[in-house]
């Protein structure tokens, strides 16, 4: 049997996703994405994050909650490679893990210091959701962390696909526009499965307390109702 340790959750992130749908696929795809940082009770402490605002990007690690399961699978199926083929789980960043802990390298925008929360890190670029728990968090060292000489594997065989995204102005115009080119960003991510192009298909994610509806053709998204969340 595995030997099973505690860990704690020392922080969670409060950004613009409430469900999984439409959260780029890594980290950093999308600058444009804010999000805070907000440390649990018994981590408030000013101290703990002494130093930590002189470093442009940090590591979180943090568990993919909504994928927790008892059992796990050695194989899975990168959207990547079009969810037909199958790699070992540890050749991908797949949620469906033995241990479900995700890794996201972003952007340290800046550190605030709430009379109330404590520290608040404000951060781009995050690919979670909603109240993800925090295990920890980490700076990146470039001298340490950056390889440009690396090699991506099975990613480096498939291109990148990013769509043109189509956002009638009266629609867009109902997204604050703080969060509108975030919006772009992430739809022209393509939110859809990578098995799914259904040119009649409608879409529907939330962003930001918004419900957005598109459809895909081809190589280009149009957006087609922006309205509020649950409504």
């Amino acid at each position: 049997m595995a030997e099973e340790h505690k860990i704690a959750v020392i922080a969670r992130i409060h950004s613009d996703f409430s469900t999984k749908f439409g959260i780029p696929r890594q980290s950093g795809l999308v600058p444009q994405l804010q999000a805070r940082i907000i440390f649990e009770p018994e981590f408030r402490i000013p101290e703990a994050v002494r130093g930590l605002e002189g470093f442009s990007h940090i590591w979180l690690i943090w568990q993919f909650s909504q994928a927790v399961r008892e059992k796990w699978s050695p194989t899975v199926r990168p959207p990547r490679l079009g969810g037909n083929e199958r790699m070992g789980v540890f050749a991908t960043r797949s949620p469906y893990r033995p241990n479900s802990i995700g890794l996201s390298s972003v952007r340290l925008e800046r550190v605030e210091l709430d009379p109330d929360l404590g520290p608040v890190l404000h951060v781009s670029g995050a690919d979670l959701m909603d109240g993800t728990p925090i295990y920890d968090i980490k700076p990146y060292a470039p001298y340490a962390d950056a390889h440009p000489e690396a090699r991506g594997g099975f990613t480096d065989q498939t291109p990148r696909r990013r769509l043109t995204v189509d956002c009638p102005l009266e629609l867009l115009e109902l997204v604050p526009p703080e969060k509108r080119e975030a919006l772009i960003g992430v739809l022209a991510e393509d939110p859809r499965p990578a098995y799914q192009d259904d040119p009649g298909r409608v879409y529907a994610m939330t962003f930001a307390g918004l419900e957005i509806k598109f459809t895909v053709s081809q190589q280009k998204l149009t957006v087609c109702m922006v309205a509020p969340a649950g409504m």
